[in-house]
């Protein structure tokens, strides 16, 4: 249950005479029914009031539901007095605080308060101390009980004015039916038409019921303020538990929680001493340039302890970064198929490259930028703008030519599976943002990433924490999906 869906369970039951026990020696609805129509005469008489046309007598099948013996049911028109409110025009009022408050609707009012920014000294439609004020129009069903002496009314507001009932009990009436009037309304636009207040069913208790009907809302009010808090964060913690789920995976994933460790399948310094072979052997045909040596991780560095047989590194000790290449200035990419595909930062989503906006690059463009290629074997990584945004390249795009917004990561001897979700993980991510400069356009320098602390385990156990992962993370998803249909 909501909190507005808690508020409005306690106003039913206020207005169904279920909140508080009824007492006899207070009296019935049906006398202070008199006693209003005879004050509505004395004031019709005197001149303070119009002699309005009498409202249609109340048929059995409108009846809603049952209400207690003593208490009467009445249009609610018979208990007050409607003013509707005027629009002024930009000459007749001001800012300057000189004459009459001029109240122009919902912006008016927040929570139940009355915020004034605007007076007029050519007042028509005035509300005086204690009518009750109604959006009627825009943002309709705020009230608030008015405490300045008068003010003008703009057009988006009812002035409500009781006679001999308790204006709080009217107010908690009609915020009880706003719904009901809503749904009343003659146009697309939101409003509440006036009839329709006049005509409402209002169940009348004794004035003394009334007061403490009021009493026991205000009561329970402050409980529901406090549920709403309490309903507010366990919103916010469910919105955010599918994301923070995935957080939890990946870490556990990469701590060596996730999976049970197995001698057999060897360790991280045999796969760290293959993945330097296969360097040094590229370095040797031409195929990368050497690369500096990185500054050893020292166990004062670590952020964590990690298995037996696992080893922190550098990310530039096990993967070479290489970045994109853009296109020259002044210059476009085509939608023409020119067989040269373009990655762009925007086909960059959900952890691999979308095709639905593919660019390409002209014959001649292609000349100059024909190394700044992207392998299907290869993880990319945001660097400019979106940073930090990693994802594998589907086969289709396979050699495909790589914004300069972005770096390519080779692998080598490693499941490139693992390479990607070790770099969606806190550990990875939390780098990423310590080391994304903040000044002008956001960038990830390719030095700062090199110098990224990973924990390598061995490539048959990288297998399995990959495919355990792949296990896990549609739960997050389900869990996400489910969140984002609740209201």
């Amino acid at each position: 249950m909501t909190p507005q869906q808690l508020k409005n369970s306690i106003l039913q039951l206020a207005i169904q005479g279920k909140l508080v026990e009824q007492r006899p020696e207070e009296g019935t609805g049906e006398e202070l029914y008199q006693q209003i129509q005879a004050e509505k005469q004395r004031l019709i008489k005197a001149g303070k009031l119009k002699k309005e046309k009498p409202l249609p007598e109340i048929k059995e099948d409108e009846i809603p539901f049952e209400i207690p013996e003593g208490w009467k049911w009445v249009r609610f028109g018979d208990l007050i007095s409607l003013l509707s409110g005027q629009d002024l025009p930009p000459s007749e009022y001001n800012d300057l605080e000189d004459g009459v408050p001029y109240i122009t609707g919902a912006s008016n009012i927040d929570n139940g308060e009355l915020s004034i920014n605007r007076w007029t000294n050519k007042p028509k439609n005035i509300a005086v101390k204690d009518d009750l004020l109604l959006t009627c129009k825009g943002t309709v069903g705020k009230t608030t009980i008015l405490k300045e002496p008068e003010v003008h009314i703009a057009r988006q507001l009812m002035a409500i004015r009781t006679i001999n009932i308790d204006t709080s009990y009217a107010k908690w009436f009609i915020e009880s039916q706003i719904v009901n009037l809503k749904s009343k309304a003659k146009s697309m636009i939101p409003g509440i038409d006036r009839n329709n207040v006049l005509l409402l069913l209002f169940p009348l208790p004794s004035f003394a019921e009334q007061n403490r009907i009021v009493a026991r809302i205000e009561e329970l009010l402050p409980l529901v303020d406090a549920y709403e808090q309490a309903w507010t964060q366990l919103e916010a913690l469910n919105k955010r538990f599918p994301e923070d789920l995935q957080k939890a995976i990946l870490q556990q994933a990469i701590q060596g929680k996730l999976v049970e460790q197995r001698a057999e399948e060897g360790t991280a310094e045999e796969l760290y001493k293959q993945i330097q072979a296969e360097k040094q052997k590229l370095i040797k045909d031409g195929q990368i340039k050497k690369e500096k040596n990185l500054p050893p991780i020292t166990e004062e560095e670590t952020p964590f302890e990690i298995p037996e047989g696992w080893k922190w590194v550098n990310l530039g000790d096990v993967l070479s970064v290489r970045g994109g290449k853009r296109i020259p200035a002044g210059r476009k990419l085509s939608d023409l198929d020119t067989g040269h595909k373009y990655i762009r930062v925007t086909d960059m989503k959900n952890g691999s490259v979308s095709l639905d906006n593919i660019k390409y690059v002209p014959d001649d463009i292609f000349k100059k930028i024909k190394a700044y290629t992207i392998s299907k074997e290869d993880v990319y990584i945001t660097v400019a703008g979106t940073i930090g945004r990693v994802g594998l390249i589907p086969d289709e795009l396979h050699n495909a030519n790589l914004t300069e917004n972005a770096n390519k990561l080779l692998v080598y001897t490693n499941s490139k599976e693992y390479v990607y979700y070790l770099l969606c993980s806190p550990l990875v991510q939390n780098q990423i943002n310590d080391a994304t400069t903040k000044v002008g356009q956001p960038k990830l320098a390719i030095m700062r990433l090199e110098n990224f602390m990973l924990p390598l385990s061995p490539l048959k156990e990288q297998n399995r924490i990959v495919a355990r992962i792949e296990e896990l993370l549609p739960l997050s998803e389900i869990l996400k999906k489910q969140t984002e249909k609740q209201p």
